[in-house]
């Protein structure tokens, strides 16, 4: 028996268990920067994945398995992303944001999403990573992870410069499944051991001043997702790529601008999986998904009536069209 669609080690070892003979590995070694590294990534014999244990491989090939609707205000909404589709559900409590909740709105949400999964408690992240895996090869594990886990929605607190104190606080008083850390907090601060839950962690792709890309330093995007490969460590359980605007004091998030999408696509061709935010509308999220294919997407403003209201209309066009754009472009892999 042989089988196609394979693109990491973990892939290979789980059918290999289950009696398939030989891979067929095509998009994802010619996507890797390293073909070489990538093939000895695979581990193709069982012995060197048992040394290993990776999860890492070639690019990562796998599609959109994520959306997560931003910016809920009120159980109604939340819903409407539920039905639609939606695999997280965030709810910001950042000073500046004119979608902030209060701790009662939140926990609304959070009992709205649980009852709508049959769940009455917070989701468990079952998280495999090792502590001799490599930063990459964690974050693609745990990325695995959330998305078993998202099956059933996730409601995430999005949070920015705040307190590790009170950000535990919120988890606990809400209920929150994750959290999201938006502002200068470091990589290292989304280690789920300071908030009792896993954290999404936002990397600030940053445009010009003007909101344009003319101010953008003079290097390729490969340069680009290389300098944030080289910073990303084990910590967080997915990396979510999102706009800020230079000289912005207090970081990036809700710009409504699109950055270059082709960063995303080459930090995914060196193998971590990433969530993309920033400009995303009904209009463009079929181009997005389709072009980059991207580990997960991000909304807030692009399917809003207003500041904290959502437009049901677009709401549905946008996961209806990300649904359908992810379908179309796994065809073939």
């Amino acid at each position: 028996c042989a089988l196609s669609g394979m693109s990491s080690a973990h892939d290979v070892d789980r059918y290999r268990n289950v009696g398939v003979g030989m891979c067929l590995i095509g998009e994802s070694l010619m996507r890797a920067t390293d073909a070489g590294v990538a093939i000895k990534g695979l581990c193709l014999d069982p012995k060197d994945y048992a040394a290993s244990q990776s999860v890492s491989g070639g690019a990562y090939t796998g599609g959109t398995k994520m959306i997560k609707i931003c910016g809920l205000t009120n159980p109604k909404d939340a819903l409407v992303a539920c039905r639609a589709g939606a695999n997280l559900l965030g709810v910001i409590f950042a000073e500046k944001s004119e979608r902030k909740v209060s701790v009662e709105q939140a926990r609304d949400i959070v009992d709205a999403v649980r009852k709508f999964g049959e769940r009455s408690d917070r989701m468990e992240v079952k998280i495999n990573a090792s502590n001799k895996d490599t930063p990459l090869s964690a974050l693609v594990a745990k990325s695995r992870a959330l998305e078993l886990a998202a099956r059933r929605p996730l409601v995430v607190g999005v949070f920015q410069n705040q307190s590790f104190d009170f950000i535990k606080e919120m988890v606990d008083k809400c209920g929150l499944d994750l959290v999201q850390l938006h502002g200068s907090e470091g990589m290292e601060a989304a280690n789920s051991s300071n908030f009792g839950v896993p954290a999404l962690r936002v990397v600030d792709i940053e445009l010009g001043s003007d909101g344009t890309e003319e101010e953008k330093k003079d290097r390729s995007s490969m340069d680009t997702a290389a300098a944030i490969l080289s910073k990303v460590t084990s910590d967080p359980i997915a990396i979510l790529l999102d706009t800020s605007i230079k000289g912005d004091k207090h970081g990036g998030g809700g710009t409504g601008k699109t950055f270059d999408w082709t960063i995303a696509e080459s930090i995914q061709n060196m193998g971590l999986p990433v969530i993309i935010a920033g400009g995303l509308t009904p209009d463009n999220i079929g181009e997005a998904v389709g072009n980059v294919r991207p580990f997960g997407i991000d909304v807030a403003g692009g399917v809003e009536a207003g500041p904290g209201v959502k437009d049901v209309d677009k709401l549905q066009k946008f996961i209806g069209g990300a649904k359908k754009a992810a379908v179309e472009a796994s065809k073939g892999f």
